[in-house]
């Protein structure tokens, strides 16, 4: 691994973990498969480009789907330079709980290396969960690299569930609406250039929302209390991590001509 000077020693470059969620059931199947699939593929040039403005981590992409099951796509983290999407075809259930199962076995230490940057996480979906989610999901809230990661859901139709989205990403200001093929594509390509927004500066910028803490009803983000298994609070001396939302694709702007 790439190691970079700085005054009184050396710096590691550290590894930041992105992580595709699909929901592959049989409602995506047709236009909105075929939508992440083909816009994924594009961004992954521009995902390179932005990690190259950012020496000091290296993007490692993985992506998981889920159905009647889920599964690993891609099964070990990828550099982004070295990354090629799969496409993913749509049938079955939305076995969502299934899919945390294999997410929070990957964010445990180990696998996860202890110098990792927090992971990002995006969720892609159309429907409700058809299996038991809760208990899983609880499984992945007790994991110190869930409560710190970024977390984003893409809410795909009128028919996601948004609550389940929302609990997910514990702030509803990270589920985004995608109602039709070009909010999803817009979506899309926002998400997979937030790892190279997050940063813990001294101040907040305009326009952006902690993305490891929970929202509260308004919708702002609140401080959270610092776990004593953190391991994030010796990487940036305990300050947080900040999204910047003043880029996000409004979805109004979308023609609703053909509203999913």
């Amino acid at each position: 691994m790439e190691v970079l000077q700085r005054p009184g020693g050396e710096l590691a470059t550290r590894p930041i973990h992105f992580f595709w969620v699909v929901d592959c059931s049989g409602s995506m199947y047709g236009e909105k498969i075929g939508i992440v699939n083909n816009t994924i593929q594009e961004c992954i040039p521009e995902m390179h480009s932005t990690a190259d403005n950012n020496p000091n981590a290296q993007l490692l992409i993985r992506a998981l789907q889920f159905s009647s099951g889920a599964s690993w796509i891609t099964s070990s983290p990828v550099p982004v330079e070295d990354y090629g999407w799969e496409d993913m075809d749509a049938n079955g259930l939305t076995e969502l709980g299934k899919a945390f199962d294999l997410l929070a076995a990957q964010l445990s230490i180990p696998p996860m290396p202890e110098r990792a940057l927090p992971p990002v996480i995006v969720l892609l979906s159309d429907g409700q969960p058809t299996d038991d989610y809760k208990k899983s999901m609880e499984k992945l809230k007790k994991l110190p690299w869930f409560r710190k990661a970024v977390k984003i859901a893409i809410s795909i139709g009128q028919d996601a569930d948004d609550e389940v989205l929302i609990e997910f990403t514990g702030n509803k200001e990270l589920v985004l609406q995608a109602n039709n093929a070009t909010a999803l594509a817009k979506m899309i390509k926002w998400a997979s250039t937030t790892a190279s927004m997050v940063s813990a500066p001294s101040s907040k910028p305009m326009n952006s929302v902690a993305a490891s803490t929970p929202a509260s009803a308004s919708g702002a983000s609140v401080a959270a209390s610092t776990p004593t298994d953190d391991p994030f609070v010796p990487a940036n001396n305990g300050a947080p991590l900040v999204l910047d939302m003043s880029n996000i694709p409004n979805p109004d702007d979308f023609d609703e001509g053909a509203v999913w």
